[in-house]
């Protein structure tokens, strides 16, 4: 199994934005690096597209899930502040091919450092745990 464990592309700052967190879209270097991921991961083979349901989670996979013909799943359990966990599971569980736009606080506590936004860390089951077998820095 493998998961293309992806970080959220740029959304600006969250002190600028004054409106609902989980509302904050992407901003226009993270519109490219949303588009470019097409290219960087075409070589990959995707099943399923995951999401936490934060706008700029779902935004930086929309293009990825439409060149594939795939829709974007959210999946609550990957939202910014969720328990790890749970997170870790609803990944495995996913099956098979699975990529995941997730937050900064999930990326960190599942590769154990935080990562650039708009990197994906190719992950592959090693029993119980997912252990990283490829990073790619962020797209554009």
């Amino acid at each position: 199994m493998s998961v293309l464990l992806i970080r959220h592309a740029r959304a600006g700052h969250r002190q600028r934005w004054d409106d609902d967190d989980t509302q904050r879209p992407l901003d226009e270097r993270g519109i490219l690096q949303a588009g470019a991921l097409v290219d960087q991961l075409a070589g990959y083979p995707i099943d399923r597209i995951l999401s936490s349901p934060y706008v700029r989670c779902v935004d930086s996979v929309v293009p990825l899930a439409e060149a594939r013909g795939l829709e974007v799943e959210p999946v609550e359990e990957l939202a910014e502040g969720n328990d790890y966990e749970a997170a870790r599971q609803a990944l495995i569980a996913a099956g098979p091919n699975v990529a995941a736009s997730v937050h900064g606080d999930l990326v960190e506590a599942l590769l154990g450092s935080s990562r650039k936004k708009g990197s994906t860390a190719v992950l592959e089951l090693d029993g119980a745990s997912l252990r990283i077998v490829e990073e790619l820095p962020p797209p554009a």
